[in-house]
């Protein structure tokens, strides 16, 4: 078990949403390698995210792909760019990151339960 333990009700307040990255482009102004992403959360709309995911991802495989985000972070200035959600990910053997998706299709906008 995780010495970090938190409340149930800390974990309530993440909320963790599916969206569709409807598009994405490299990212040369970024201190580490990433790319700028537009989630379409449905209704919520369509929000910025950076994400440094340039090892296992093109720009162009990204598109259509479903991700879990975090939708109720503050803004992150990255660079010029505003970041408005964090697309989740795990850390893999090799410090890359591999999205974190539904196994399934599941609506825009849909909140994890």
């Amino acid at each position: 078990m995780s010495e970090n333990i938190i409340k149930w009700e800390e974990f309530e307040r993440v909320d963790l949403r599916v969206g569709t990255i409807v598009r994405a482009e490299t990212f040369p102004e970024a201190r580490k390698p990433a790319y700028k992403l537009w989630v379409d959360l449905g209704p919520l709309g369509v929000k910025q995210s950076s994400a440094q995911i340039t090892v296992r991802y093109t720009p162009e495989s990204l598109i259509g792909t479903e991700v879990l985000a975090v939708t109720n972070l503050p803004h992150r200035q990255v660079g010029p760019f505003t970041s408005e959600v964090l697309v989740t990910g795990f850390v893999g053997d090799n410090s890359d990151v591999v999205l974190a998706r539904p196994e399934f299709h599941v609506a825009n906008g849909t909140k994890l339960a």
